[in-house]
């Protein structure tokens, strides 16, 4: 399968990225027209769709690409972004299933798509962890 070049969209203007994210917030039903045919997306598609336009409503510039199901490790720590070595040696301790092709090793795009959620909730406990102890060493500070 040939993959299409990716295409990069610049930032929206402000008052256009302001206007989008007014549209989205509290925005649950997402109708998409083609040719003047209403179309229900799948929720994979939706997801996509509504991440998309979540971020032009933050005012980012967007990159849209397609990505095959099974990655070499340079495909996949691109993704990931992090560097081939890191990944291989994750691949080598078990943190990340792989697939080898011969002498060649393939990751899923799944795989990578778990991992990369994991990271996120651990960033996210973290965060959250660093606000607590924060709050509760301020709490202690004002009582004295």
């Amino acid at each position: 399968m040939a993959l299409i070049a990716p295409r990069v969209a610049p930032a929206l203007p402000a008052e256009d990225a302001l206007a989008m994210q007014r549209a989205l917030d509290g925005g649950t039903d997402i109708t998409v027209f083609v040719d003047g045919t209403v179309h229900r997306l799948p929720p994979q598609a939706r997801d996509a769709v509504v991440d998309l336009l979540a971020r032009f409503s933050r005012g980012e510039a967007v990159t849209v690409s397609s990505v095959e199901e099974m990655l070499t490790t340079s495909k996949a720590a691109e993704l990931a972004g992090i560097s081939h070595t890191y990944l291989r040696n994750m691949t080598d301790r078990g943190e990340i299933p792989v697939e080898y092709r011969g002498t060649h090793r393939r990751i899923r795009l799944a795989a990578i798509m778990a991992w990369l959620e994991g990271q996120k909730k651990k960033q996210a406990a973290a965060a959250a962890a660093g606000e607590a102890s924060e709050t509760g060493t301020s709490d202690g500070e004002s009582g004295q």
